[in-house]
């Protein structure tokens, strides 16, 4: 194989197309711009008007969410429903996504649909991760609370175990701040928004239901 001189390499760096960051408007980003920006890596979310991207996920972190999602679906009433990764359009310079979102059915809109009002949002889940520490813990419980979210759970791995860890939040109307009612290990078990039990432990287990669907 022949060298390639740096003659030919600089022209084949030439011959790549260019990408360009989307350059912010003086007064910064609209909620509305996320559906609008092109090229958009996926789950950027929008903070005080500042594009906010995602780094790769853990395998904590998507373990976790199937957990949770699979079980709150399981569990909400009927009238209730269950999203991953869908966003919250909070107000006009503010669109995170929480990793799962337990909201009304009749708050769908259609299959299009890419972002939920605060007001229609029961209960918002953060799995932290390395990247996003500052935010799930202090910024968006805030800006969730603010926005009148009565749930939000943040969840952490633990560090010897390596299991979650939920830390359970409820909103003071009067404040509009939330309040830690729990801190579990091992099982989650609430009363509010709805009766939930979960096994944490069973982070990396294969659901029943899928096991005996493929020994049929």
């Amino acid at each position: 194989m022949s060298a390639v001189s740096d003659d030919e390499l600089d022209g084949r760096l030439d011959d790549e197309p260019e990408y360009r960051w989307p350059i912010p408007p003086p007064e910064g980003w609209t909620a509305d711009d996320l559906d609008r920006i092109p090229g958009l890596p996926p789950h950027t979310e929008l903070i005080d008007g500042s594009l906010v991207f995602m780094s790769p996920q853990t395998r904590f972190h998507t373990r976790t969410m199937r957990l949770l999602d699979n079980a709150l679906l399981d569990q909400a009433p009927d009238h209730l429903d269950v999203d991953r990764e869908m966003t919250i359009k909070l107000d006009v310079k503010n669109r995170p996504e929480p990793d799962i979102v337990v909201f009304p059915a009749e708050a769908v809109t259609g299959s299009d649909q890419t972002w939920y009002k605060p007001e229609d949002v029961i209960l918002a889940v953060e799995v932290v991760s390395a990247d996003s520490r500052e935010r799930d813990r202090e910024v968006k419980p805030r800006k969730y609370a603010a926005a009148g979210v009565p749930h939000f759970w943040r969840v952490e791995k633990d560090g010897h175990t390596e299991l979650p860890v939920v830390y359970v939040y409820e909103l003071d109307p009067a404040t509009k701040s939330y309040g830690l009612t729990g801190i579990f290990h091992d099982r989650l078990k609430v009363s509010v928004p709805f009766d939930i039990e979960i096994d944490l432990t069973a982070i990396n287990r294969r659901r029943r239901a899928s096991r005996d669907a493929a020994q049929g």
